[in-house]
């Protein structure tokens, strides 16, 4: 599969990264949108809105291929929902706490499978977008991500607006399909096909890039690694922020946490990880991040590290160290007072 057309203009033919946000940046629940980060690994295209198309093909009974105008004519919906970068493929261990919270703005992809209706023997849902060029000196005619069609048909959406406005160019203008729940690099921007196949796709990022290692007897170990789909539970500290010395009686400890099982509970350490506390945890609205908080004591001064690990419903704990979504660790300083 390509869904590429070639006479696509990059308005940048090189990649484009921007991750404005620190943990501490995160005050808002819903991230304005000239601060939520931007991966555009291949450049970005330059999309004329009256010549696009998505072709939605493959393993269904009827093809289709809707014009923007379609789109516009479904009943718009909204998504609230996290939206985080999974980091460098290569460094998988690596944490970067690349989030946002976003309102999406679009339609279900549930409402156009409803045309198409899929195959019985169906399995997967390839995602074509319209940038193209060289990565890391490799030529790639499309970025294409793939998913499990039954996931995909649940819970995928098509977004031609976000927080209310319509998509930049750099955010996927005019359509970007949005996997909620899932890594950012399954929401592929700029989208122009969709495939129904029984088999996961054999692009550069769905091979050699963006599979996490596993052992041997794994059995995901035969086709490359683990896919980076599903978001592991994860939360940060707003507050307070690395560095700060504070004083007081008591002080508020803050953050957000998300999961794409969504979130059982947080737990705040104030000892470097020796001893937990639950954490006051709000509600999730659809795929949205929640708020936890702790109101801690200090027992003494001195200098502190402050923890926050996530639990997510089905289980999963955030892991201390060695992973994307390593526990988040704010060194302090606590003063005397009186």
């Amino acid at each position: 599969m390509s869904g590429h057309r070639a006479d696509t203009p990059m308005a940048s033919a090189v990649p484009v990264r921007r991750f404005p946000l620190r943990p501490h940046h995160l005050v808002d629940e819903i991230t304005p949108t000239s601060q939520v980060f931007v991966l555009a690994p291949l450049g970005v295209p330059d999309v004329d809105v009256a010549n696009w198309e998505l072709e939605i093909s493959g393993l269904v009974e009827e093809a289709v291929t809707l014009s923007f105008d379609d789109i516009l004519r479904f009943p718009k919906q909204e998504l609230r929902a996290f939206h985080e970068c999974a980091g460098n493929p290569r460094q998988p261990t690596l944490p970067t706490r690349r989030i946002a919270n976003v309102i999406w703005g679009g339609i279900a992809l549930s409402r156009v499978f409803e045309r198409v209706r899929p195959k019985p023997e169906a399995s997967f849902l390839w995602a074509c977008g319209l940038d193209h060029g060289l990565y890391e000196g490799t030529p790639v005619e499309s970025y294409v991500k793939d998913l499990p069609l039954d996931e995909a048909i649940r819970n995928a959406f098509l977004a031609y607006e976000l927080n209310g406005e319509p998509l930049t160019r750099e955010h996927g203008y005019p359509v970007r399909l949005v996997m909620p729940g899932y890594y950012g690099t399954n929401s592929v921007k700029w989208v122009s096909r969709l495939e129904l196949a029984n088999s996961r796709s054999k692009g550069l990022f769905t091979t050699t890039l963006y599979n996490d290692p596993v052992t041997p007897d794994d059995p995901d170990f035969a086709h490359g690694g683990r896919p980076v789909w599903r978001t592991a539970p994860e939360s940060v500290i707003v507050s307070p922020k690395a560095g700060e010395t504070l004083a007081g009686p008591t002080i508020e400890i803050w953050g957000w946490a998300w999961a794409h099982d969504g979130i059982r509970k947080v737990e705040v350490s104030a000892d470097g990880g020796h001893t937990w506390q639950p954490a006051d945890l709000g509600e999730a609205t659809q795929r949205s991040w929640q708020r936890f908080s702790l109101s801690w004591r200090p027992s003494h001064a001195g200098p502190v590290e402050l923890m926050a690990r996530a639990a997510d419903r089905a289980g999963a704990v955030q892991p201390q160290d060695g992973a994307r979504n390593a526990i988040h660790v704010v060194a302090i300083e606590i003063v005397a007072t009186g």
